[in-house]
């Protein structure tokens, strides 16, 4: 007998989205978590909620001139779709253009939603008008961020669950899509052990019974790989972008396992490009850790100066925040798996972000004060920035760069770092600073982000010189590779339907955010624009709460 109309399979954002839109059509919902009731959210919450919108009123506002066309160029340019199997992704990659352009803002602007008024200019690209990267600014930063991105659909859901629209159910692990005349009619899995871990923490997987639900509808909602470096190594696109890293830190929490990818390809969904996924190299380990590995990636504006292991400066356009992917790239090929940044503390003031809800909390409390207090008129970097340079393993600081070298080459134990060669370098970059003009690729991105007028308030530094010990003192950063979004996913039409083998649609089987790409099994393609990732979630779950095949 079934217990509901659909049961969806993971309390993340995605999930969240789904269910509100399929409760506001009267379905009978039972959402499944593997999780304590304290994690509903899922790694959204642990998010910095940024949204790619498209010609929005905040972009008009910084004098950001933007539209769907272009949008689009940046997206298949960035995607650079090339298989047989991205025709479902490409569809989607347009469908979300579309949305983003369309009535993505008011629909969340109508449930409250509201964004910080600087937009920010994330993947910059640095080559070409027709490759990768935002041409224009285009990251708008959700007003509460990560919690402030769940809180509308966590608000509606709760609404819904207190109507006896929607159930909930935690720490119930699905283990079996239950598959008859093929169709998936329900789940099956384990009780799991109730847990007090706080949101973000490693929970336990004690197993106290079984459960079996049914309904004519199945979405499964339940993240990535990334808190699984055994599956992130396992899929690793070695040809494409070298051998995987040997050391790694995580950027979401454990419970993004991937587990629901298997079990729903064995109710025959089909698992496309796992090859393609998104991993950050500004990583540093978090010295107040939540999770295992717990690492937080810096967000760097464009001056700080980045070095291999070896002490060798990098070349456009691997300069900081313009292409992820094809820095990722450049390590590796070093053979090492990390890199420096070189930089100084007038940079780090007004450059250094931190991802996640808990570095910032002035954003977080959507606070106008904390803001300007700790981003504007403070004299030093905000909080969580100084509280990293202070206890942090990867940062060191000096006067010197003689100490600096020294302490950067004490950090790994070695002395791979070359003063005369890296003095040179900076002496060199520092010359070019005299004049309005440069030959040097990183001082043409200042100049270019300082017309920016975002950029140039809170983004990116007055350009100085590295060396000039005005500007100091000079900081040493050791950057990690650090785990994010799982690019691929399993395969689906615009209903969010999973497809099979055969590209048919299986009838009451769905699949939402990052598990299924985001959309298709990876509209992304190989890189992304950033902001689609939340975007993403929230997309394929409105899709998948709205599709007229959900019985």
């Amino acid at each position: 007998m079934n217990t509901s109309d659909v049961i969806i399979v993971g309390g993340g954002l995605a999930g969240l989205v789904a269910a509100a839109e399929l409760a506001d059509r009267g379905k009978q919902v039972t959402l499944i978590d593997q999780e304590p009731e304290a994690f509903l959210g899922g790694q959204a919450f642990w998010s910095l909620g940024g949204l790619m919108l498209i010609d929005s009123p905040e972009q008009r506002r910084m004098g950001i001139k933007d539209s769907r066309e272009l949008a689009l160029q940046d997206w298949m340019g960035s995607a650079q779709f090339d298989r047989p199997e991205d025709a479902w992704p490409r569809k989607w990659a347009e469908a979300y253009v579309d949305f983003a352009a369309g009535p993505m803002r008011s629909w969340l602007y109508d449930m409250g939603m509201r964004w910080f008024p600087v937009v920010g200019w994330a993947e910059r690209g640095g080559s070409f008008g027709s490759g990768h990267g935002n041409s224009v600014p285009r990251f708008h930063l959700t007003w509460g961020v990560g919690p402030g991105t769940m809180e509308p659909f966590e608000r509606r859901v709760r609404e819904h669950e207190q109507a006896g629209r929607i159930t909930l159910k935690f720490r119930h692990r699905c283990s079996h899509i239950i598959m008859e005349n093929g169709a998936a009619v329900g789940v099956s899995g384990e009780v799991l052990a109730a847990d007090v871990a706080s949101r973000g923490q490693k929970t336990n997987r004690d197993i106290v019974g079984d459960f079996e639900l049914r309904a004519p509808s199945v979405v499964v909602t339940s993240g990535g790989i990334g808190g699984d470096f055994e599956l992130v190594r396992k899929s690793w696109p070695t040809a494409r972008l070298g051998p995987a890293p040997k050391e790694m830190i995580a950027g979401v929490p454990a419970h993004v396992d991937g587990r629901m990818i298997a079990i729903s390809e064995a109710a025959g969904g089909q698992l496309i490009n796992n090859d393609r996924m998104w991993h950050y190299t500004e990583g540093v380990k978090n010295w107040d850790p939540i999770w295992p590995n717990h690492g937080i990636r810096i967000l760097p504006g464009p001056s700080s100066m980045w070095f291999d292991a070896k002490g060798n400066r990098f070349p456009a356009p691997s300069l900081p925040g313009f292409d992820s992917l094809g820095s990722l790239k450049m390590i590796l090929d070093t053979g090492f798996d990390y890199s420096w940044f070189i930089t100084t503390q007038k940079i780090v003031k007004k450059e250094f972000a931190l991802s996640g809800s808990e570095q910032n909390p002035d954003f977080a409390d959507k606070s106008w004060v904390k803001v300007l207090q700790q981003r504007i008129l403070n004299k030093a970097a905000t909080p969580a920035v100084e509280a990293f340079k202070e206890h942090g393993e990867n940062f060191v600081a000096a006067q010197t760069l003689p100490e600096l070298i020294a302490k950067m080459n004490g950090m790994e134990g070695n002395d791979l770092l070359s003063l005369d060669k890296i003095e040179a370098e900076i002496r060199a970059r520092d010359m070019q600073v005299d004049n309005n003009f440069t030959k040097d690729a990183q001082i043409m991105a200042i100049h270019a982000a300082r017309n920016y007028r975002g950029d140039k308030l809170q983004r990116t530094a007055k350009l100085h010189k590295i060396l000039d010990p005005e500007n100091g003192p000079l900081i040493g950063v050791k950057l990690n590779i650090i785990t994010r979004k799982t690019l691929g996913g399993l395969q689906t039409n615009l209903d969010s339907q999973m497809l099979d083998a055969s590209g048919t649609p299986i009838p009451g089987l769905f699949a939402a955010g990052e598990v299924a790409g985001f959309g298709g099994g990876g509209y992304h393609g190989y890189n992304a624009l950033e902001g689609t990732f939340l975007g993403g979630c929230i997309f394929s779950g409105r899709q998948a709460g709205r599709a007229d095949t959900i019985a």
